[in-house]
């Protein structure tokens, strides 16, 4: 029988959470004394924590601060642990693919206590085979490296393997591992930069992808 692997980013993805780490992102700047654009946090969210400061304060700033940003971001972000909101049918979505055969996985940026809360908001890990995370790579997306940390632990060819993520590291990442991308909408960014970066599919949100399994590269089951 054929594995094959349903390898799902979480942040903004299965979990409402961009804009809460674009709010700690803004905080964590702005107590270090970086004015940045919460626009241009948004579009960096899903980078590792040290890539999206590189990319928001450019290679010349003081690189000394990058583990203090990262860790005062931790912190801010963490206050939310107890309350982080899941996307509606986010945990059916998961389900119903793992009852149709598939190998679900999850690949994320978030790890140690951040991951344990998503996963605790999502609810469904009865069903979540695997997860490659930030822990677990070398390289964070835009990089292959967490997609096919997932396709690994899931035993599965990138052939017969869907990455559903909603930014274009996410997209980018995916192409790259040679998967089939499905973007969402969901985490904010627009249709057009989710299709540049490699979406073959894009759907609002989980819901929305759930109501439409049938139409696209997540049908059927497994053989």
């Amino acid at each position: 029988m054929t594995t094959r692997a349903a390898v799902f980013d979480v942040d903004g993805t299965l979990a409402d959470t961009n804009h809460l780490h674009v709010t700690a992102w803004w905080e964590a700047f702005r107590q270090a004394g970086h004015d940045v654009p919460m626009h241009a946090i948004h579009r960096s969210i899903g980078l590792g924590g040290h890539d999206l400061i590189a990319r928001l304060l450019g290679e010349d700033r003081d690189k000394g601060q990058d583990d203090a940003l990262s860790n005062a971001h931790k912190t801010l972000y963490g206050t939310y642990f107890d309350r982080l909101p899941a996307f509606h049918d986010a945990g059916r979505l998961l389900r119903t693919l793992a009852a149709g055969g598939w190998t679900v996985v999850l690949a994320t940026s978030a790890g140690g206590g951040e991951l344990s809360a998503l996963r605790r908001a999502i609810d469904a890990d009865d069903v979540i085979s695997a997860t490659a995370s930030a822990d677990d790579v070398a390289q964070g997306k835009p990089a292959p490296d967490p997609v096919r940390q997932a396709l690994e632990l899931a035993g599965a060819r990138a052939g017969d393997s869907v990455f559903v993520g909603d930014t274009v590291w996410d997209m980018q990442a995916g192409t790259r591992a040679g998967v089939t991308c499905v973007g969402l909408l969901c985490g904010g960014i627009p249709r057009a930069d989710l299709t540049e970066a490699g979406a073959a599919v894009i759907h609002d949100d989980p819901a929305d992808l759930l109501a439409h399994l049938d139409d696209g590269p997540l049908r059927g089951t497994t053989s």
